[in-house]
């Protein structure tokens, strides 16, 4: 058995679930996943906590979790909701002003993202850290607003399939394209921070809304071309 930070696990069950490898209604368990996963049963265990509370497993009576059945359409419309509510968080704050606390946190994420992306390559580990730093930079956004409307719609939005700004979906055999992806999302954090400074209320609402789409929609623009 391998050690792996259960950041790391929860995104490689994301991957297996969104390309069918468990199918809608299938029943997991933690034996089976560990060994398929080459891991020991803890961090599954913990993972199964967390994709249920994202809404990606729903218990099935007492014990057992099962995969939680949606389509595509759901998915695309839970991430262009958060998308949506995050961008208006944003134009919020831009038009507010970035104060000091919230710019001080940002920036703080962004230098911890650059060593993330600027690394050689991607690891566990680096999957871990990414996740953390990505969910701080997010909430620092949403939260700098002392309202909690938006804040609390997310929460309830994050309980649908893939729609936390945390749903990183990860393939261990492809990290090399994982590690473009994470650079790709370190440049929105850029742009944004950037937009944020310059009062820049419109474009930090688009960038956020298209900062929501890397996890789904990116990833066919990531894939070598193939020449015959």
């Amino acid at each position: 058995m391998i050690s792996a930070d259960n950041s790391s696990i929860v995104a490689a069950l994301r991957k297996r679930i969104i390309d069918g490898h468990y199918a809608p209604g299938e029943r997991l368990a933690e034996i089976p996943v560990a060994e398929a996963l080459g891991v020991s049963r803890t961090p599954v265990r913990l993972a199964f906590r967390t994709l249920e509370q994202e809404g990606l497993l729903q218990r099935v009576g007492k014990r057992a979790l099962a995969v939680r059945v949606f389509s595509p359409a759901d998915v695309q419309c839970a991430i262009e909701v958060r998308g949506v509510l995050e961008g208006l968080a944003a134009r919020l704050l831009a038009e507010r002003g970035l104060d000091p606390k919230t710019r001080e946190v940002l920036l703080d994420c962004l230098h911890e993202g650059e060593a993330i992306v600027g690394a050689a390559q991607l690891t566990e580990e680096s999957i871990g850290a990414w996740s953390e730093v990505n969910t701080r930079f997010h909430a620092a956004i949403v939260d700098a607003d002392d309202r909690r409307v938006i804040a609390d719609a997310i929460a309830r939005n994050n309980h649908l399939p893939f729609a936390s700004a945390d749903s990183i979906i990860i393939d261990r055999a492809e990290l090399d394209q994982a590690h473009q992806r994470l650079r790709i999302a370190q440049l929105h954090h850029r742009l944004v921070f950037d937009a944020l400074e310059k009062g820049e209320a419109a474009r930090v609402e688009m960038l956020m809304r298209e900062h929501a789409q890397i996890g789904l929609r990116y990833d066919n623009l990531l894939i070598p071309e193939r020449h015959e």
